[in-house]
């Protein structure tokens, strides 16, 4: 007879000690377990674009009439729509379900046990954890403590080894994941950064999911001259349909082969491409919503600098990282969830004793101020 060990047995074994990635709650969850009202909450605790989806967007998805007909696998019309937006082919450009599977593409294609990446904390948790599926080692890199990446550590750790638990390493990196604007820092990654670490023999992953709030501009077009760049984009921030998962990369020519024999063939469902492609129709809306977060960002960053117990960072993104000095900043972000208001709290190596809070409507930024002075 079959045991239950017999079975459990059959589990990856690299997966036995896997760290559970910790998501987000929504709107309905946050209501029921504070007690508060869904309209009462203010929630600056994932980066989501607090105007939402443009009107468009919603008169398209209710005219729609074949949601009962499988999608298009090949999205040939949003890849069109994109590549006018990004300014690439339309050949080197390849959606998904929210930028988080491309993530996971990129791993699976590229990652068996025994390989490793290399990661630049404190960044975006999906990284590590999507490389861990994959049974592959994680080489932390860390920022220099104004969050700029540190390339000299990387260029040794690529072209000299470097030091794991078990000693030293021989075995080369073959992805290194880079987020500009970082999150949760906020911080951008020069130019002259980039060119340096692209000139290492692995594949460069660069998410530029916060890209339209930068006072720079994308990276997307370098992919055209680089074959080991890859460039991640996303709807959920700027467009403000995090909701319904729709992202995009744009990927050297050798890899799309690959990729579109590795893909799901309907991985992009009908109401995400409609949402985009009304999304795509409208860009000056969209940018001008984008505006009026960073004039926003910018008037919340100079209102948080003027609170004692907070050290802002300066940010590139929709969001704003705090130090909390003088005070616990996990009794702080319970407080401010007492009054409804929720923020991002941090107790891990880099970011100890931080809050992260996402830009809002200014009437939510005056309510979370008046709170943070009360306090």
């Amino acid at each position: 007879m079959t045991t239950d060990s017999q079975i459990h047995g059959l589990l990856n074994d690299h997966l036995s000690g896997l760290e559970e990635y910790t998501p987000i709650q929504p709107f309905e969850v946050l209501s029921q377990r504070l007690g508060i009202p869904i309209s009462q909450i203010v929630k600056l605790d994932a980066n989501e674009n607090p105007y939402g989806p443009l009107p468009a967007v919603a008169e398209a998805l209710a005219e729609y009439p074949y949601y009962h007909i499988y999608p298009d696998p090949q999205q040939s019309e949003l890849r069109d729509a994109l590549s006018g937006f990004v300014g690439v082919p339309a050949e080197h450009i390849l959606p998904g379900q929210g930028a988080d599977e491309l993530l996971d593409y990129i791993c699976r294609l590229f990652l068996s046990p025994g390989d490793s990446i290399i990661n630049t904390p404190p960044t975006f948790g999906m990284y590590s954890f999507d490389a861990k599926l994959q049974g592959a080692e994680v080489i932390d890199v860390w920022r220099r403590t104004d969050y700029s990446v540190d390339v000299e550590g990387i260029e040794q750790a690529v072209n000299g080894g470097w030091q794991t638990g078990q000693g030293s390493s021989s075995v080369k990196p073959k992805l290194l994941f880079l987020t500009s604007p970082n999150n949760p820092s906020g911080t951008w990654m020069p130019d002259d950064d980039l060119r340096r670490l692209l000139a290492l023999p692995l594949m460069v992953v660069l998410d530029e999911a916060y890209v339209e709030f930068a006072n720079q501009p994308s990276r997307a077009g370098w992919v055209l001259e680089r074959d080991n760049l890859i460039v991640l984009r996303t709807f959920s921030k700027a467009a403000g349909i995090a909701g319904l998962r729709l992202g995009y990369g744009i990927f050297p020519a050798w890899l799309m082969p690959m990729l579109w024999k590795f893909k799901q063939p309907y991985n992009v469902n009908v109401a995400a491409s409609v949402a985009g492609l009304a999304s795509l129709r409208h860009t000056d809306q969209i940018m001008a919503v984008v505006e009026k977060l960073k004039a926003e960002r910018d008037r919340l960053l100079a209102a948080l600098a003027a609170i004692p117990y907070l050290r802002p960072f300066p940010s590139e993104a929709n969001f704003v990282l705090c130090q909390v000095e003088g005070r616990s900043a996990a009794d702080l972000k319970q407080a401010l969830e007492g009054q409804g208001i929720l923020v991002r709290f941090y107790k891990k190596t880099g970011l100890d004793n931080c809050i992260r809070i996402s830009v809002g409507r200014p009437e939510q930024t005056d309510m979370l101020l008046a709170v943070l002075h009360n306090l």
